[in-house]
């Protein structure tokens, strides 16, 4: 499908104009709620003719029952599959939607992660061009038509990849350690063939109807539209999805509110897991629940992590484990905080017969970092490096729109992006230490390793 001449052009100006914006964490956020409920975070950033917006719904992962782990999954990927006619408005199949974006030069989708589902536009703002676009995308929110033999076809697809990614060290162990380290919480549940098989168009369209809502929708928005347009571009984009509950529950009053789910259990004691498997590599991962991304000690704890083991070569773990003593080619590790207290996580891959050693000297890297704290110098190349390289994580379209949207899942400040820098400068030595210490116990963590030689 070719690209028309009008969009090609508007394409070029905006590849010629991303070098020239000014620097993005100036850029105020605005924000305000709609009188659906749904509420709107806005940067306008008027430099390049384009659009980026992410609506975002508590309708995540987690909100899968467990019998259907996959199913927020599930209905992300049939958003793209078709869309049933509507008023004047003929039906449209998953090719005739990929060939009306690409008519448009838009693009448009939905994904589903832990937490959150979320819908991504990004179009031109050229107002004929943005109007079609955000027409598309707002049947495709609210008017998927669910075809259940491309659901047959792709389940099938996605049970295959499944048995296939099972055959894999890394997989076998990515799973037995989520199971051990969230328990019978939401973030510990696994997509398998089973839970795939029970998934059928009704559980999808139940799932959508149910929380799906434009109430309940966090917008966030960069590009050239100010306040007013961005609004009415909000308006546009859910209005039939409140048409649709609109219509199934005329009387409903308020928005549906979803249930607390319970947070992630903290770990009582250490567990030691072996799982043979024919591998070259032992896989090898400690850890335990982390924090939540609202925790207060967020920075402070991405910091420590940095000087740990997610700075690459300038870690300890990679100083201790690989240059020192050569028991693995890489190690890590990683935070992964969500709405509950996301994973922990210490990573490597070494020989099976030096997976002891190597586990051995990462804990007592672990464990001296968590009693200890960062060095001075340790604490400045670390700030260094972070705050060095702030700009490159909001140096386009896309990248802010990532940290806008953290800004509206998670509550936090307006100015959050403004202060980031001047708040990562004055963590202490001190600070690190603390917020290491409550978040981390070195004594009850899970170890697991995966492929270990038999004794």
């Amino acid at each position: 499908m070719k690209i028309s001449p009008s969009i090609a052009s508007l394409l070029a100006l905006t590849g010629g104009l991303l070098a020239a914006q000014p620097a993005w964490a100036l850029l105020p956020i605005e924000h305000w709620t709609q009188p659906s409920g749904a509420k709107v975070w806005l940067v306008n950033s008027p430099g390049i003719p384009m659009v980026d917006v992410q609506v975002a719904f508590d309708a995540g992962n987690r909100r899968d029952p467990a019998a259907q782990s996959g199913l927020a999954s599930a209905v992300a990927l049939m958003a793209s599959k078709g869309v049933r006619a509507s008023g004047n408005a003929p039906a449209q199949d998953e090719n005739a939607l990929g060939e009306a974006w690409a008519d448009l030069g838009a693009n448009f989708g939905a994904a589903a992660d832990e937490d959150g589902f979320s819908y991504v536009l990004r179009s031109l703002t050229e107002p004929a061009l943005l109007a079609k676009a955000t027409q598309l995308a707002a049947r495709q929110i609210a008017e998927p038509s669910w075809p259940e033999d491309v659901w047959l076809r792709e389940r099938a697809r996605w049970s295959a990849a499944l048995k296939e990614s099972d055959t894999r060290p890394a997989t076998v162990a990515a799973k037995a350690f989520s199971k051990a380290v969230y328990g019978s919480h939401p973030y510990g549940q696994q997509n398998t063939e089973a839970t795939l098989s029970g998934i059928d168009v009704s559980a999808m369209q139940a799932f959508h109807r149910k929380l799906i809502n434009a109430c309940s929708a966090r917008v966030s928005i960069v590009g050239a539209v100010n306040r007013a347009q961005a609004d009415q571009l909000v308006s546009q984009l859910l209005a039939p999805l409140q048409a649709a509950a609109a219509a199934q529950q005329p009387a409903a009053a308020g928005c549906p509110q979803q249930p607390a789910l319970p947070e992630v259990a903290a770990l009582t004691a250490a567990q030691d897991i072996k799982l043979p498997f024919a591998s070259a590599q032992a896989h090898v991962l400690i850890g335990q629940p982390g924090i939540t991304r609202r925790n207060p000690d967020f920075l402070a704890v991405m910091v420590g992590n940095h000087i740990l083991g997610g700075g690459g070569f300038t870690s300890r773990l990679m100083e201790q484990v690989r240059e020192k003593r050569g028991l693995s080619y890489s190690v890590y590790s990683s935070f992964s905080p969500g709405l509950h207290a996301g994973a922990f996580v210490i990573g490597l891959q070494t020989r099976p017969d030096q997976a002891p050693e190597a586990i051995k000297v990462s804990q007592q890297v672990l464990a001296d970092f968590v009693a200890k704290g960062p060095t001075d110098a340790e604490l400045r190349a670390a700030k260094d490096n972070l705050v060095g390289g702030f700009a490159l994580r909001i140096d386009s379209n896309r990248k802010l729109l990532s940290n806008v949207a953290n800004i509206a899942w998670n509550d936090l400040p307006l100015d959050y992006l403004e202060h980031w820098t001047k708040r990562v400068e004055a963590l202490t030595a001190s600070d690190v230490r603390t917020a290491m210490a409550r978040m981390l116990q070195p004594e009850r963590m899970v170890t697991l390793v995966v492929g270990e030689s038999k004794p």
